[in-house]
C-alpha cells in the first residue's frame, strides 16, 4: 500500500515458541542422565501429567499429533473404503491421515458459533453415507485456533450413528467445552507440540484417551509393534512414532507454563478487540457461549467494502512492517489434493478464508508489539481497495 519496508525493527512472528526455564533445565537433566532414546523417566512422567492434565485417564506421547491421528484412526478401525467426516476448516493433517489408513476423507463444513464442524452438517453427512451404504467408523473433528467445536450436539450424532468420535485439539490445548478441557471430549483426543503451538518440546503430540486397551495399543504401534520377545519378532505393521525421553523433559517443564500461556494469549485477544474492535468491517473470531477459548490465534474478519481494504492487503501491509502474520486455513475441500472428496456444505469456511486474517499472538507479545501491530491495521482502514 505504498509503505516502505521496515526491516530495521525486530520481527514479530505470528506464534513463535515460548519455552519456559524450567524446560530447560528438565532438558539438561534428561540429557546428563543419558535417557536419549524413545524410553525412560520423563516419558512415563509426561504420559501421566498430561492426562492428569487434560482429565483422560491415559496418554501416550508420540513424535507429532499427525502420528496421533493416525493411530487414534487406526484404533477407530478405520481403513480402505471406509469414509471419514473431518472438519474442512483446518490444518491439512487430519485429511492426511485419513489417507494414511486407505479411507477418504468427507469434508463438514463450520457454523459460526465457534468456526468450528457444524452438527447439522455432521449429521447430513452420517446420514448420506448411510443412504448410499457407506461405512464412516469415525468423525475427526478439529477445534480450530484455540476454541473447542460444540461437542455435545456432535458427540450425539456419533453415538447415533455408531462411530468413534476423534478430537483434533492441535490448536486448543488450554480450552474448555463447559466444564471439560480440549482433548477430552471425544473417544481419543490428539494433540500437537509443534513450534507455534501453545506449548512446544520442538516437535512431537499426543494421544489420550480413557481406554486402556486403546492406549496400550497406541503405544505398541507407536514403537515398530514389536511382540515381546528377546529377538524382534512382529505380528502387526507398526510406526517408528515414539516420542523421544528428551523431548518429553522439554515437554513437563512446557506444561507447568500452560496456564499462564493461555491467560496471556486471552489478554491479547482482548486488546485486539479493545483497540482495534470498533473498525468498520473488521470482525472478530468469536467466542462461543459454551466454553473458553484458549486464543492460540486472534483471527479476524475483513469486510472489504466497508473496511477499504482485503484481508491480502492488510497481510502485505503488516509484512511490510516485519510483521507476520497469515490467511485462515484454507478449506480442505478448495484443496487441490482432494479435489475429488466430497463436501457437506462450504460456504461458511470459504468465507472465513476469503476475508479472514490470523494476527501475530505469541505469549511473548510485548504492549510495543502489539501497538506496532495496530498502528498498521488502523492506518488502512481508511485506504481504497486496490482490484
Amino acid at each position: 500500500m505504498g509503505q516502505t519496508p521496515n526491516r530495521s525493527t525486530d520481527r514479530i512472528y505470528l506464534s513463535p515458541p515460548h519455552m519456559a526455564a524450567e524446560a530447560r533445565a528438565n532438558l539438561l537433566r534428561a540429557f546428563d542422565s543419558n535417557w536419549v532414546a524413545p524410553v525412560g523417566p520423563d516419558l512415563d512422567a509426561f504420559e501421566r501429567e498430561f492426562a492428569e492434565s487434560v482429565g483422560s485417564q491415559y496418554a501416550v506421547a508420540v513424535s507429532s499429533g499427525t502420528a496421533a491421528l493416525h493411530l487414534a484412526l487406526r484404533l477407530a478401525g478405520v481403513g480402505p473404503g471406509d469414509f471419514v467426516p473431518v472438519s474442512t476448516l483446518t490444518f491439512v493433517a487430519p485429511a492426511n491421515a485419513i489417507r494414511y489408513t486407505g479411507a477418504t476423507p468427507i469434508f463438514v463444513d463450520s457454523e459460526w458459533e465457534s468456526w468450528n464442524m457444524d452438527p447439522a452438517k455432521l449429521r447430513q453427512t452420517l446420514e448420506f453415507l448411510r443412504q448410499t451404504h457407506r461405512t464412516a467408523k469415525a468423525v475427526v473433528a478439529v477445534d480450530a485456533f484455540g476454541q473447542c467445536a460444540d461437542y455435545a450436539p456432535i458427540r450425539q450424532v456419533c453415538e447415533e450413528y455408531d462411530v468413534t468420535l476423534i478430537e483434533d485439539a492441535a490448536e486448543s490445548l488450554g480450552a474448555t467445552y463447559g466444564d471439560r478441557n480440549a482433548g477430552s471430549l471425544g473417544d481419543i483426543g490428539c494433540f500437537s507440540f509443534n513450534g507455534n503451538k501453545m506449548i512446544t518440546t520442538s516437535g512431537g503430540g499426543m494421544l489420550v484417551t480413557d481406554q486402556q486397551n486403546w492406549a496400550e495399543k497406541a503405544r505398541f504401534w507407536s514403537t515398530q509393534a514389536r511382540d515381546p520377545a528377546p529377538h524382534y519378532e512382529h505380528s502387526e505393521t507398526g510406526h517408528n512414532y515414539r516420542l523421544s525421553n528428551l523431548l518429553a523433559a522439554v515437554g513437563r517443564g512446557q506444561l507447568k507454563a500452560l496456564k499462564s500461556r493461555v491467560e496471556r494469549r486471552r489478554e491479547i485477544y482482548a486488546w485486539y478487540r479493545e483497540h482495534l474492535g470498533g473498525l468498520p468491517g473488521l470482525q472478530f473470531i468469536p467466542e462461543a457461549a459454551f466454553g473458553q477459548s484458549s486464543c492460540w490465534l486472534t483471527c479476524v474478519l475483513i469486510d472489504p467494502e466497508l473496511f477499504g481494504v482485503t484481508n491480502e492487503q492488510v497481510r502485505l501491509a503488516l509484512e511490510d512492517q516485519n510483521i507476520e502474520s497469515r490467511p485462515c486455513w484454507k478449506p480442505m475441500h478448495w484443496q487441490p489434493l482432494f479435489a475429488d472428496c466430497e463436501a457437506t456444505g462450504g460456504k461458511v469456511s470459504e468465507k472465513i478464508f476469503e476475508r479472514g486474517l490470523c494476527l501475530p499472538s505469541g505469549s511473548q507479545m510485548t504492549p510495543h508489539d502489539l501497538q506496532r501491530v495496530a498502528q498498521v491495521i488502523r492506518s488502512m482502514a481508511s485506504q481504497t481497495v486496490v482490484s
